[in-house]
C-alpha cells in the first residue's frame, strides 16, 4: 500500500515552498509612508540614519560630572553650575570644579567622569565625593546610533519599536512598497452568507471572512468579492475580474474532485498550476498558480485545513510578493505530554499546547479533536505540533517540533 506521499501530483512542504520562493517576484512599486502609518509596512530602501543617536555626550545618571585628575587630587570640589536635559551648562570645567548633572543631559566641558549623587555628600557648594571611577556614566555620542548605519534594510517590515527607532532619528516619512492587494471569494452551492437565515441544507461560509482577518492583521488591502456559485461561467468571471484588480486571488473551496469543482479547471484554462495537492495534513486539497497578471491560492474548503494552509503556505508568499524577505520558521523541541496519533505519509500540523512542565521543561500536549472541521480547537491551543512525513505515532515522552502560532493566528 502506498503512503499519501507516494501518490502522483502529491508534494512535500518543502519542495512547495520551495517552488513559491522560485516563484514569487516581490512587487516594485515605491511610495512615500506618513511614519504615523508606517505600522507593518514593509521598507523599500536602506533607512540610513542621518544623526548619531545620542546626538551629543550625555550622562548615564543623576550626579555631578567632572574632571578624574581633580578627583585623584582632592575629593571636594566646587559645585559651579548645573546641566539638565534640554538645558545644557555652557562653561567649562576647570580644575577643582563640578556641575550637578541630570540624566540624559549633556556632558559639560573639560569633564570626564560621572558620579551618581548617591556616592556624594553636599555642603552648599562644596561637594564631597565618597569614590570615582574615570569615564563612569557616559554615554558616547553615537552610542546607540552612529550617523551613516544603516538602521533598517530593505525587507524589514516595520513594527512598533521601529517606529520609535525612525522617530528618533526625525524621519516623517518613509518609502515603503505599496500594499498588496488581495481578492478573496468562496465557492459553493452550499454557502450561506454571515447575516442570512440558517437552513437545515446549507452552511454558513465560515472561510471567508476568516481569510479576509487573516489578510486583515497581515496589513494588506483586500476584494471581498462573496460566495460565488459552483456556476463555470460565474467563477470564470471571478477569476477574470479578481486578476485585473488585485495582486493575488485567494478562493476558498472548489479545488478537490468533486464533479462542481471548477476552479482547478477554470485556473488550467486562465493561468497555470504550479502545484495541486501536499503531503500535509490538514489541507491536502491546495492549489497554487499563476493567472496573468496575479497569483492564486485554491485553499480547501474544510476551516481548519482553509486556516493552516494560508498559515502556513500562503502567507509566507504574500510576504514575499510584499517584498519581505523570506524567513524560515523558527520551530522548538518540546516533550510530548500526551500520546499524538499519525500515520506517516502526510507532514501533519496538529493543533496543540505547549507549555512548562513542572521539570522547567517545554513540554505540548494534543488537544481535542483533529478534524479539519473542527475549528474550535484553535481557541484551545497556541501551537502546532509539526510531525515530519516518515512519522507515525508519538509517544508520551518523545521530542516533538512545535511551531508556536503566529500573529495571524492568535
Amino acid at each position: 500500500m502506498n503512503s499519501g506521499c507516494d501518490v502522483p501530483g502529491l508534494m512535500t512542504i518543502e519542495q512547495a515552498k520551495r517552488i513559491i520562493e522560485d516563484t514569487v517576484s516581490p512587487i516594485t512599486d515605491i511610495t512615500l509612508c506618513d511614519l504615523d502609518d508606517a505600522i507593518d509596512r514593509v521598507i523599500a530602501r536602506d533607512m540610513i540614519s542621518p544623526i548619531n543617536v545620542p546626538a551629543y555626550d550625555n550622562s548615564a545618571m543623576d550626579g555631578y560630572a567632572l574632571r578624574y585628575e581633580d578627583f585623584l587630587a582632592s575629593n571636594i570640589l566646587t559645585m559651579i553650575g548645573k546641566s539638565v536635559a534640554g538645558n545644557k551648562f555652557n562653561g567649562v570645567i576647570k580644575k577643582g570644579e563640578c556641575v550637578r548633572i541630570m540624566t540624559g543631559a549633556e556632558i559639560p566641558r573639560g569633564a570626564d567622569t560621572v558620579v551618581m549623587q548617591e556616592n556624594t555628600e553636599a555642603n552648599a557648594d562644596q561637594i564631597t565625593f565618597n569614590s570615582a571611577s574615570k569615564g563612569n556614566a557616559i554615554r558616547p555620542a553615537g552610542d546607540d546610533i552612529k550617523q551613516g548605519a544603516v538602521v533598517l534594510r530593505v525587507g524589514d517590515r516595520i513594527n512598533a519599536i521601529d517606529i520609535g527607532l525612525l522617530a528618533s532619528l526625525g524621519f516623517g516619512r518613509i518609502p515603503v512598497y505599496r500594499k498588496l492587494t488581495v481578492a478573496v471569494f468562496s465557492t459553493g452551492d452550499e454557502l450561506l452568507a454571515v447575516g442570512e437565515s440558517s437552513r437545515n441544507d446549507r452552511i454558513f461560509d465560515t472561510n471567508r471572512p476568516m481569510l479576509l482577518a487573516m489578510l486583515s492583521k497581515m496589513g494588506v488591502d483586500t476584494i471581498d468579492m462573496g460566495i460565488i456559485e459552483d456556476d463555470k461561467v460565474k467563477i470564470r468571471a471571478a477569476f477574470e475580474y479578481a486578476n485585473e484588480h488585485a495582486d493575488c486571488v485567494i478562493t476558498s473551496g472548489g479545488v478537490s474532485v468533486g464533479e462542481a469543482d471548477y476552479t482547478r479547471e477554470i485556473l488550467e484554462e486562465y493561468g497555470s498550476v504550479d502545484f495541486w495537492k501536499l503531503a500535509i495534513k490538514p489541507g491536502k486539497p491546495l492549489a497554487f498558480g499563476r493567472l496573468s497578471a496575479s497569483l492564486f491560492f485554491g485553499l480547501p474548503g474544510n476551516p481548519v485545513s482553509s486556516a493552516v494552509t494560508f498559515d502556513q503556505i500562503a502567507a509566507p508568499a504574500l510576504a514575499i510578493l510584499a517584498g519581505c524577505k523570506p524567513q524560515a520558521p523558527v520551530m522548538l523541541p518540546a516533550t510530548a505530554a500526551s500520546i499524538f496519533k499519525k500515520r506517516s505519509g502526510r507532514t501533519d500540523y496538529q493543533r496543540a499546547h505547549y507549555f512548562i512542565n513542572d521539570n522547567g521543561q517545554v513540554s505540548v500536549e494534543t488537544l481535542g479533536s483533529q478534524s479539519s472541521g473542527v475549528l474550535s480547537c484553535f481557541r484551545k491551543s497556541n501551537c502546532y505540533a509539526v510531525l515530519e512525513n516518515e512519522r507515525g505515532q508519538v509517544s508520551i515522552g518523545e521530542t516533538v517540533n512545535i511551531l508556536p502560532f503566529s500573529s495571524i493566528i492568535s
